[in-house]
């Protein structure tokens, strides 16, 4: 019996078949991965069961009665919970009040936060999803935003449990609390569909796995019996290669210098980043390795020009940026991934041709008397689209909102290095991709570092660090405590260093 049945589910947006006539069954107890390309359809086919859309054909039946849910406050009443990959979060709410909004305890018209507060500090105890309650989300980062998603879910008590991409912000040590919290909820008599690209997540997890590809259903597979090969060729339709590829290090000249560089906090006043120096050099990659809330966020954004320095330096080919404003620093040769997509990286309001001229639309190339020449912007966005190969329904129209995760990420990165950079600084840049896309990513980067850029890459992907970077600098508390040679280090290593057990006398 199944506890959740999807049948022939078509849900269709403008000039795209989102779902295809898709089945998905789950079982009671069962942890069920949804796998699938970037744009395959997964995060539609789980908004339509928690009643974020609406399709076009198809039912949903819980236990074998068939069920309708026009809303999020339907899907609440039948017991289903999402967590989603792009957080639904109010950012001038605090913790606390986003996990209790929709279900607030009132008496006599007024709010009662007390047991609220009592309770949502209880699981996150129970849990280890350790959140300061009386935080605002605007100034917490997003591996803290995750966990407020998480929490939300465990607050309402839902059954039927939807993970969209959670590890996707998580440090190594987290993903695997998260797989044991998911095996306890199990146990407790929940049933999970945990929606991912990581292929090891899906064999240490998960006891079916339904692919889809390109909106139709590839197939439903046990996960004991199969090879992670399997899933991947199931999943984007060709053999995929794991191993990252890239010519020796043939580094240049310093491109960045940072010297001394302090930044400390807007909201705690607290240093979170403490007298850093270090440079990258073109043609290299330098990795920034550490876990999640170290100081790395601040680091990129004094870097990139989003915040400014407390004291310190920032050098571009031998030229103060310290104080340049961002367009300066665009204009002088850096490119920026941004960790927050959605925050940074793009105008979801705009169609995906705007969202490609962010930073040129006042070139002479895209105005002319102080108007757009909106001719040469669609034939520039429809080159980049067709050269980054980035799915959109409407092609250079496409509204950006309505891309996948993964096809907006993809846009970013055409945008900026499109640009030729002399500094490319990428945060997080696969988070949230299939294999094939981190593929096609990590080839790119590799590319700009082949072409003479020099590259800083922050990531909290063990895997990514050790085999893109040339260098790895490690942060903890705001500090370097460690600059190594990915091929003299190992993981083990590199987890003492994150964790603050170890750190390198030439950085101390």
């Amino acid at each position: 019996m199944y506890i959740i049945e999807m049948r022939n589910i078509t849900k269709e947006f403008p000039g795209i078949i989102a779902n295809d006539d898709i089945t998905l069954q789950l079982k009671k107890g069962e942890i069920h991965a949804l796998l699938g390309e970037n744009g395959a359809g997964k995060s539609t086919l789980m908004s339509v069961l928690f009643g974020l859309y609406t399709p076009e054909i198809g039912d949903i039946y819980k236990n074998e009665e068939k069920i309708k849910i026009t809303g999020p406050n339907d899907a609440t009443k039948y017991g289903i919970g999402m967590v989603h990959q792009h957080f639904k979060l109010v950012h001038n709410f605090t913790v606390l009040e986003n996990i209790v909004l929709g279900v607030e305890t009132t008496k006599y018209g007024t709010l009662r936060m007390d047991d609220a507060r009592a309770r949502v500090v209880e699981l996150s105890e129970r849990y280890g999803l350790a959140v300061d309650p009386d935080a605002y989300i605007t100034d917490i980062t997003v591996g803290m935003q995750q966990r407020v998603e998480i929490l939300k879910m465990l607050y309402r008590e839902n059954e039927i449990l939807i993970f969209d991409e959670p590890t996707a912000v998580l440090t190594p040590q987290e993903i695997d609390e998260l797989m044991n919290i998911m095996k306890g909820l199990i146990a407790e008599g929940k049933s999970i569909l945990f929606i991912t690209h990581k292929l090891d997540e899906i064999k240490r997890v998960a006891d079916r796995c339904t692919v889809l590809r390109r909106g139709k259903y590839v197939g439903t597979v046990d996960v004991a019996p199969t090879e992670v090969e399997v899933l991947s060729e199931m999943m984007v339709g060709r053999k995929v290669s794991a191993m990252v590829e890239k010519p020796e290090l043939q580094s240049g000249e310093i491109v960045m210098e940072v010297k001394n560089l302090t930044v400390r906090s807007k909201i705690h006043h607290k240093t979170v980043v403490n007298n850093v120096s270090f440079n990258v050099r073109a043609g290299e990659i330098v990795c920034v390795a550490g876990i999640d809330g170290n100081g790395q966020s601040e680091l990129v954004y004094a870097l990139t020009g989003i915040a400014p320095a407390d004291s310190g330096a920032i050098e571009l080919n031998g030229e103060s940026i310290t104080n340049m404003p961002i367009r300066k620093r665009n204009e002088s040769g850096i490119s920026h991934i941004p960790e927050d997509r959605h925050r940074h990286g793009l105008v979801l309001d705009y169609n995906l041709a705007y969202n490609l001229i962010l930073q040129k639309y006042f070139t002479p190339r895209f105005q002319q008397g102080g108007f757009l020449r909106n001719n040469e912007i669609y034939k520039y966005s429809d080159g980049l689209i067709e050269q980054f190969d980035i799915r959109s329904g409407e092609g250079s129209h496409t509204p950006t909102r309505s891309m996948s995760g993964g096809n907006q990420q993809k846009a970013i990165i055409a945008r900026e290095l499109d640009k030729q950079p002399k500094l490319l600084v990428a945060v997080q840049p696969t988070r949230g991709l299939d294999v094939g896309a981190i593929e096609y990513i990590h080839g790119q980067i590799i590319k700009a570092r082949t072409d003479g850029a020099g590259v800083l890459l922050v990531s909290l992907e063990l895997d990514e660090v050790m085999n893109v970077s040339d260098r790895i600098i490690v942060m903890y508390e705001g500090e370097i405590v460690a600059d190594v040679d990915p091929k003299q280090t190992t993981f083990a290593e590199l987890g003492l260093y994150m964790s603050g057990a170890k750190r390198d006398e030439v950085t101390a």
